[in-house]
């Protein structure tokens, strides 16, 4: 059964599926460590076999200089489409299942930039950088700034990039060979800004062998359509996409106050800020869209705990505008949970091409609305085994709680992707039946409360009563938003 959703899988490539750029690298070191030792096998005298059998331990083990880090993968909403394993339980159907029928719902893919980093935090460093006398050939791991050039795309704010077309056309034939057993859908979903059409469209391009055989279906990104879209959030009175900034800022002034102390000892001209620090780090997302990679990436710039400093405080941001700390979030995804569950669990004619028949339901949108829908479905709680659901203490601004489940790079980078299964099982030890479990990025997420069945699923039988006792935690759209316009809804009926 082929992964799901992998970054940058090739059917040509031998090597094992490997999710980061260090694992690659560490697998290729030890693909020739074997290969010279097998080579040398061949002529080696009992002495010389013993020195071997010490090399080839020392590249295999875990030494002090083992650390690999990534920033790529710790990018929150500007990270690539990555894989994290979170949890690291296993995405093939559990013994005995087979997926009947399933959703994906997905984030746009890789853009060159958005509005507000560009006009708040990019924009504002290179018109600095160019106006700001330095000798940067001089400064030790600053030196690339002497002759670096901001990337041509890049102030093509929110416009698609190539690689982006390409991760999103992946992804379509990453889903089409994942569930090859269903039938390829005769229409597809999306928010109608040009970067999420586009994206759907080059899922399309993917998924069939003529992508005209896929409708996209452009929904309207109004601010009066209520739950009756991919964009719910606009039409709620009571969602504030900014809400998260303030506590965001009091963190980011702690986090950037040594790199930018080591850059003013070294370039005091320039005067690094906070939002400098800030700034560089989206570059090493938006630069490697555009470039393959960035030289803002290197470690030597930023350090591993710098980098997790700025993811945490993208958390923050995210946790109280689309997460656990925002009273909307989850009413705001619940008309997805609860359309997607109904449709899956509704009878099908697998001989019709009616909407409400269709095996697969996919749906492309921004990034405000999975981590909506994951609160909704109560996932990624920080609370959950806590006893005391307290969602303000799990994320402190004076410190980072390392050991939260809520993890923006995880949850939102470029292409992110939720798929909801309905699977036939007669596994050992359960009963036979329907079963419906959910993965995140090709990693299944537990459903809180249904979790009984095969590999962690929701047994069917107690599907309707978990999406109840749901609504009643997150509550329902119109009266949670406080809807005030006419024609308001609680219901997305796209499926039908």
């Amino acid at each position: 059964m082929p992964k799901l959703f992998p970054r940058g899988c090739s059917s040509r490539d031998s090597t094992p599926w490997i999710r980061s750029i260090a694992e690659r690298q560490s697998w290729n070191t030890v693909r020739g460590t074997r290969s010279s030792v097998e080579a040398l096998i061949m002529h080696s005298s009992t002495s010389t076999l013993a020195s071997l059998a010490l090399l080839i331990t020392r590249a295999l083990s875990r030494g002090p200089n083992s650390y690999h880090f990534d920033p790529l993968e710790h990018l929150a909403g500007v990270t690539p489409p990555f894989d994290p394993l979170d949890p690291a339980l296993d995405p093939a159907p559990p013994q005995g299942c087979n997926v009947t029928r399933a959703a994906v719902l997905s984030r746009h893919s890789s853009i060159k930039a958005n509005d507000f980093d560009w006009e708040n935090f990019i924009n504002p460093f290179v018109q600095k950088l160019s106006q700001t006398p330095v000798d940067w050939a001089k400064i030790p791991n600053l030196s690339f700034l002497a002759t670096w050039k901001p990337p041509n795309g890049l102030p093509e704010k929110g416009a698609l990039s190539l690689d982006g077309k390409m991760q999103a056309s992946r992804l379509g034939v990453d889903v089409s060979q994942r569930y090859q057993k269903l039938r390829i859908p005769k229409k597809i979903w999306t928010a109608g800004a040009r970067r999420v059409v586009e994206s759907a469209k080059s899922f399309a391009a993917g998924m069939a062998d003529n992508p005209r055989d896929i409708e996209v279906v452009e929904l309207y990104e109004g601010k009066l359509e209520a739950a009756n879209s991919l964009t719910p959030y606009k039409g709620c009175p009571r969602y504030s996409a900014g809400a998260g900034n303030e506590k965001a800022t009091t963190f980011r002034n702690l986090y950037t106050a040594a790199p930018m102390a080591r850059f003013n000892a070294v370039a005091p001209a320039f005067k690094f800020t906070p939002s400098d620090i800030y700034g560089m780090s989206l570059l090493c997302g938006y630069e490697t869209v555009l470039r393959g990679s960035s030289p803002f990436c290197d470690l030597d710039v930023l350090t591993p705990n710098e980098w997790l400093g700025f993811e945490y405080n993208n958390d923050i941001s995210y946790y109280h505008s689309t997460g656990y700390g925002s009273p909307v979030a989850g009413a705001l995804g619940l008309p997805y949970v609860r359309a997607t569950f109904n449709r899956l669990m509704a009878k099908h004619d697998t001989t019709s091409n009616a909407t409400a028949d269709q095996d697969l339901f996919v749906s492309f949108t921004h990034r405000q609305l999975p981590p909506t829908v994951f609160v909704a479905m109560g996932l990624y709680n920080n609370s959950a085994f806590s006893g005391a659901n307290d969602v303000h203490s799990s994320m402190p601004l004076d410190r980072i709680n390392h050991r939260r489940a809520w993890k923006s790079s995880h949850i939102i980078p470029f292409l992110t992707n939720l798929a909801i299964e309905k699977m036939e099982c007669d596994s050992f030890a359960f009963a036979p039946g329907t079963y419906y479990r959910a993965l995140v990025n090709n990693s299944p997420q537990p459903l809180e409360g249904c979790s009984n069945g095969p590999g962690e699923s929701c047994p069917g039988k107690d599907l309707p009563g978990w999406l109840e006792g749901r609504a009643k935690v997150v509550g329902e759209y119109c009266a949670t938003c406080g809807v005030n316009y006419p024609n308001g809804t609680n219901v997305l009926s796209i499926f039908d």
